[in-house]
């Protein structure tokens, strides 16, 4: 064999590899009701949850638990799942922006369940984009 041959087919061996490991580490996106389950099962891996915050009548946000000059690590917050559950949100690594957390119209988290709570390791936030199309009244 020729040593480009040999070189083509360690790169392949090495792209398979790191498919099927990054393949392992992937979670999957659930409900909060599913989520819970596979803890209960004793399933360590963490799943992903998208939801809104919870608003009261008038729209504003209810149920957030923050206090930076108390405890700036700590975040919790109500979230509404995309089977409309509601459940409560605990986070030790808050986002570096509240305001864009409040005005974000989806939430992802990243994380699993302890007890009745859902503990995100991480939160992706889907705000409102200002570069979707308006349309013009004729």
């Amino acid at each position: 064999m020729k040593k480009s041959h040999i070189f083509i087919l360690v790169v392949i061996a090495a792209a398979i590899g790191v498919i099927i490991t990054s393949a392992g580490d992937a979670s999957q996106y659930v409900t909060y009701q599913q989520a819970l389950a596979l803890a209960q099962k004793g399933e360590d891996s963490k799943v992903h949850v998208v939801g809104e915050l919870t608003k009261n009548e008038q729209g504003e946000i209810i149920g957030v638990e923050y206090d930076p000059l108390k405890d700036p690590n700590f975040l919790a917050f109500n979230l509404i799942d995309e089977s409309k559950q509601v459940f409560r949100v605990v986070c030790y690594n808050p986002p570096p922006s509240m305001q864009d957390f409040k005005k974000s119209e989806k939430i992802v988290i990243i994380g699993k369940c302890k007890g009745e709570n859902f503990v995100a390791s991480e939160i992706l936030m889907k705000c409102p984009s200002k570069y979707e199309e308006t349309k013009i009244k004729s």
